[in-house]
């Protein structure tokens, strides 16, 4: 070979080993999450034994049969991370690692954090050996797990009957949250299997829910100590399963229980203390899979397009409205069904005409197609004001639509020559000024 052509081919070498090591990378980025296409494509599934894809690989199916590619990694592996060149790897993480002590690679608590904070979803199993990591990931999310050792819930009243007696940490819950957005429109009839720790949410966050809760009979407690005190959680405050969306739409599920993902509690059969019915299948398997659908923006993601206003009669948007305007605003809102976009519709979708507060708020038509409008009176106040629409319900990402417009008041030129209220005045006028010449008439000329 010429030796002056060597550095010619070692350069294309290195251009062609890039371009192999750049392409996997792109066709990643390509099934990221995208406004268009808001159900996550790419999921990170770390694990403490990747013998859990076998245990609980009827959830992990119900996953892959719906489109989804999961990427299993041991939590520890040193080779793991979220983001690579200021993008993105994945659209949703699985935490299915309680145990573990500190992830590998890249990621940690802040990680986590500042990947949900991206707008990415995040699901998270616990159990009675949730380590302190697993609990700090939990906390930056609104929930705290009980923080007593080996801790469990235990339920005398509604457990799981097996065999002669019964394992009273062996749950079978049935407190659902009613919101069809969150767990479909099918009701779970079986009750879910739940063996784990519990965990509690604080009241006055609105961005965490319940979705299954323990009955007022239940409390969390280590089994195998005695119970001195009165346990730090108890009743209906023990959350098993809860969410949240957070202000930016991300969704998280955390559950207290890794074994409800599993296929022995897909499959076992469900008999609850005191009922008379033994059903031949829990309902583990359509609870956790309606409620990914949830989390992974299969359901309960809005859009809002072709936003516009006008006068009526008119069909372009002016540059500003007048006082006493009669205008016409619409909006189409739709919801993502997991394949399509399918038309939203409801009665509650408000429209704010806003200026420091809103002057009007009505509540908009719907042709039933996804297309909401409502038509109204621009306010005698002139000014900068809002269109707003701010739409938040249970189970639903929110919408957030505002457009500034000024409002002008009449020009000099507007007003009406003759006002009708002031007929009186007018009159007084003229006969005032008819009594004036009257008046002077007869003073000149009367002797």
């Amino acid at each position: 070979m010429n030796p002056r052509m060597a550095p010619r081919m070692q350069s294309v070498v290195r251009f062609l080993s890039f371009l192999a090591c750049a392409i996997p990378f792109v066709a990643i980025l390509g099934l990221s999450f995208s406004p268009e296409n808001p159900t996550d494509r790419r999921i990170l599934v770390l694990v403490d034994d990747l013998a859990i894809k076998s245990s609980h690989s009827i959830y992990f199916k119900s996953l892959q049969s719906r489109g989804y590619q999961l990427d299993f990694q041991l939590a520890d592996d040193s080779k793991i991370a979220l983001h690579r060149y200021g993008q993105y790897l994945y659209d949703g993480l699985i935490l299915f690692s309680p145990s573990i002590e500190r992830f590998g690679g890249s990621i940690n608590t802040a990680a986590i954090a500042e990947f949900v904070d991206s707008g990415h979803d995040l699901i998270i199993a616990a159990d009675e050996s949730a380590s302190d990591l697993i609990r700090e990931v939990a906390a930056e999310c609104g929930v705290d797990f009980d923080e007593d050792p080996g801790a469990v819930v235990i339920d005398h009243t509604s457990y799981a009957v097996s065999g002669t007696d019964g394992d009273h940490s062996l749950i079978a819950a049935g407190d659902f949250i009613k919101s069809a957005a969150i767990l479909g429109s099918k009701t779970v009839e079986a009750p879910i299997l739940f063996r784990g720790i519990g965990h509690s949410v604080n009241p006055a966050n609105n961005l965490v829910l319940k979705v299954l809760s323990a009955s007022p009979a239940a409390y969390s407690a280590n089994p195998k100590t005695k119970l001195a005190n009165p346990p730090a959680i108890y009743g209906s405050s023990i959350s098993f399963v809860s969410i949240v969306q957070a202000r930016n739409n991300a969704r998280v599920l955390i559950s207290g229980s890794l074994k409800m993902f599993s296929d022995q509690f897909f499959l076992s059969g469900v008999l609850k203390a005191g009922s008379p019915i033994k059903h031949k299948k829990s309902g583990n398997e359509q609870f956790l899979t309606e409620i990914s659908k949830w989390v992974f923006h299969e359901r309960g993601h809005l859009k809002a397009v072709n936003v516009r206003h006008h006068k009526v009669g008119e069909v372009d948007e002016p540059l500003m409205y007048r006082i006493n305007d009669d205008l016409e605003y619409s909006v189409e809102i739709f919801e993502w069904s997991g394949a399509s976009w399918e038309p939203y519709v409801a009665n509650d979708v408000q429209i704010q005409f806003y200026m420091m507060s809103p002057y009007v708020l009505k509540t908009m038509s719907t042709d039933q197609k996804g297309k909401y409008h409502a038509s109204f009176k621009v306010p005698d106040v002139y000014g900068v004001f809002q269109f707003k629409v701010e739409y938040q319900r249970l189970g639903y990402t929110s919408l957030s639509l505002s457009k500034q417009i000024p409002v002008r008041p009449f020009r000099h030129n507007e007003y009406e020559r003759f006002i009708t209220a002031a007929f009186p005045y007018y009159g007084a006028s003229f006969s005032m000024m008819a009594g004036f010449l009257v008046f002077t008439i007869v003073y000149l000329y009367n002797k």
